[in-house]
């Protein structure tokens, strides 16, 4: 499993953070199976292979990093959002935004030019081009204020 696929997988886990009552590391320790990529993988291909153990630690860490810093996050999305309520913004489009923040502020295994870029692949995938652009616009301001000052 490639680092992208596994960034994408923790962008799906942050989103159902959205919505469950699971602990990050009780909806991490659910979905990583075995069981769950074989049900999964007819579905998507993104599920096609089970993370090994360094990709689920790198999952198990963006889904806990994300859940422990959502209102941070949340606060940089809102702030760069002009003429966007937080609560206008697609849930996956704000899973997308926390997990490439997240990564950007605090992995430093991760280069944020990287992070931003995957994020914007990444929504390509499931977001309209103007959410895209959005999300484009938002951590493109993101780090041009915040982490290059």
């Amino acid at each position: 499993m490639t680092r992208n696929t596994a960034r994408e997988i923790a962008i799906h886990l942050a989103y159902e953070l959205s919505f469950t009552d699971l602990s990050p590391e009780e909806l991490v320790k659910e979905r990583l199976t075995k069981a769950t990529f074989e049900t999964l993988s007819g579905e998507d291909e993104l599920y096609a292979e089970a993370p090994g153990a360094t990709q689920a630690e790198y999952i198990r860490g963006i889904v806990a990093g994300v859940a422990e810093h959502a209102p941070e996050l949340d606060g940089y999305i809102a702030k760069y959002a002009k003429g966007w309520r937080f609560e206008r913004i697609p849930l996956v489009a704000g899973a997308i935004m926390r997990v490439a923040m997240y990564e950007a502020m605090y992995r430093d295994d991760i280069d944020v030019g990287i992070a931003v870029n995957e994020a914007v692949e990444i929504a390509k995938k499931y977001e309209t081009p103007e959410t895209v652009k959005f999300i484009n616009g938002i951590l493109g301001s993101f780090v041009r204020e915040e982490l290059q000052k």
